[in-house]
């Protein structure tokens, strides 16, 4: 993409920091006055390691695992700004876990924790992928220890 201006040769106007805090938007104007722009500046984090199944370590990568929820959820979730607020959360549950290197059973939990609280089905949606169910046993054994936490949930314990 080119730009007619420098962008460099700018004065922020605004900035709001996003709501869930991991983004600050600016709204900027050239030195010269005749053109507006916006740009968001997110936290630079350190790179995650993933340690495969198999062994292999490569980096995380956090396009794939929006890919990964989307297609696992499937329609599930309302929008694409709920997709990308899982894939924050678990990020963010895998950053407090205070090593660089996580696996990938590890990313999947982190998935899980976080889809149910937001939404029952999508959570038994990915945990069949995930988890690789081949049974109907499998299904019903997490629907039924999903209600189990929910009932702990609702009576306080």
């Amino acid at each position: 993409m080119k730009f007619k201006y420098k962008i460099g040769d700018s004065k922020v106007l605004e900035s709001r920091e996003a709501l869930d805090g991991t983004m600050i938007r600016r709204r900027r104007v050239t030195s010269d006055g005749k053109h507006r722009f916006t740009t968001y500046e997110r936290i630079e984090t350190p790179q995650l390691m993933v340690r495969k199944k198999s062994g292999a370590k490569e980096a995380f990568d956090r396009d794939k695992l929006v890919t990964s929820v989307r297609r696992s959820v499937g329609k599930f979730l309302n929008s694409e700004l709920e997709v990308e607020e899982v894939v924050e959360k678990a990020t963010e549950i895998l950053y407090s876990v205070g090593s660089e290197h996580v696996t990938s059973e590890q990313i999947g939990e982190a998935i899980l924790e976080v889809l149910a609280e937001m939404n029952e089905v999508a959570y038994v949606r990915y945990a069949s992928v995930f988890r690789k169910f081949q049974t109907l046993d499998e299904f019903e054994k997490i629907i039924r220890e999903q209600r189990e936490k929910k009932d702990e949930g609702d009576r306080g314990l």
